[in-house]
């Protein structure tokens, strides 16, 4: 039995003549750039996660880059950033010409520590960006706390967290703006690249519509430099049937993360080396858009996987501070040691809606296995 690390055939499949009719439709419309499409969609995800306003961008790293861009973050700027994410993370800020500075993760939830964001504020400082990481939120209380203490803008990175809840409120306007992705692989994925902004700020919302339409909201008149980053409306009508499965989906994903957590805490199951499990706090109600394990003989377990077709990955095994495109910030190994070991140690287990009990059952007889030799 070959076990995909994520089967999104198979998601196609299950609701083929929803998004086949849906993508007729936006042919038949004969309109293929924003429109009532993208409206509807965003409308709908805004509703969702419980915020005021969506705006449709063309990917995740768009989406970061342009919330950005709406609160003036550019040259001179520094943003809080964690050192454990993906590289995306960094790049948004970069792209807006300000410097990133990065702040460890808390070792049990892989998210930025809040304990330590206050040391890292400066006089330059203009935001703080959480990632709710893996699909679990950051710990976005305190977080917003020294925010407001420092006169600061929180910039949240839901990318994997789509359906995710916040001490019993979904991700989606904590913060001064989210940013989504959804590339294929996420909890709510299209069928190609997309992203988009929630916030309660109709100021910002304005601002990301203008900038992602080459600076202008009537045709030919441009109010600013502004990018060419529209969600397609194709894209955007496979999300809108998506959408309405999504708690259904995130239900699976969290009945495959109930039958791991519990098989691997069987006293039965246990042995010298055990894995470090995902911690789940009391304020998080996570999406597990990842299944991450830590073990410290990481390659031999990913090796034994792969041997008996069980499709792991590693999330991510260079953190971004040790990455050729930000040597130039004269990190060195040791920098941010919590990460560096993270990335020595994560491997993501199979995980997704269509992952079925027998699929799950065979991985986790072979780590069991794995960790008996």
């Amino acid at each position: 039995m070959n076990i995909p690390f994520l089967d999104l055939k198979a998601a196609y499949l299950e609701l083929k003549p929803e998004i086949d009719a849906a993508i007729s439709r936006v042919l038949d419309s004969g309109w293929y750039i924003l429109g009532d499409e993208v409206q509807a969609f965003e409308a709908e995800f805004a509703s969702y996660c419980e915020a005021n306003h969506c705006v449709g961008v063309a990917n995740g790293l768009d989406a970061l880059h342009l919330a950005f861009r709406a609160l003036d973050v550019g040259p001179g700027d520094e943003v809080i950033v964690p050192s454990n994410t993906y590289i995306a993370t960094w790049l948004a800020v970069s792209q807006c010409g300000a410097t990133v500075v990065p702040v460890e993760p808390d070792e049990r939830t892989y998210n930025i520590n809040p304990g330590l964001i206050e040391a890292a504020i400066t006089s330059r400082t203009k935001a703080i960006m959480p990632v709710h990481l893996y699909g679990q939120p950051a710990d976005l209380e305190p977080i917003l706390a020294i925010a407001r203490k420092h006169g600061l803008r929180v910039v949240e990175d839901g990318a994997q967290a789509h359906g995710a809840r916040y001490k019993n409120k979904r991700i989606g306007s904590h913060g001064d703006v989210v940013a989504w992705s959804f590339y294929p692989g996420k909890n709510l994925g299209a069928l190609g690249d997309g992203g988009a902004i929630t916030t309660n700020d109709a100021g910002i919302a304005d601002r990301v519509r203008v900038l992602r339409n080459y600076g202008s909201r009537v045709k030919y008149v441009n109010e600013v430099p502004g990018y060419n980053s529209r969600l397609d409306p194709m894209q955007a009508a496979v999300l809108r049937v998506k959408l309405k499965v999504l708690d259904e989906w995130n239900d699976r994903r969290k009945a495959i993360a109930d039958d791991y957590i519990s098989s691997f805490r069987n006293p039965q199951s246990s042995s010298n080396v055990e894995f470090i499990l995902p911690f789940v706090p009391d304020y998080a109600d996570p999406v597990w858009h990842l299944f991450v394990v830590r073990h410290p003989r990481r390659e031999d377990m990913q090796n034994q996987l792969s041997a008996a077709d069980i499709n792991t990955m590693i999330h991510y095994p260079i953190p971004p501070h040790l990455q050729q495109a930000y040597s130039g910030l004269q990190y060195n190994a040791g920098s941010f040691p919590i990460a560096e070991h993270m990335a020595d140690e994560v491997i993501s287990l199979p995980m997704g809606p269509h992952l079925n009990a027998e699929q799950a059952g065979v991985v986790i007889e072979a780590l069991l296995g794995f960790k008996r030799l």
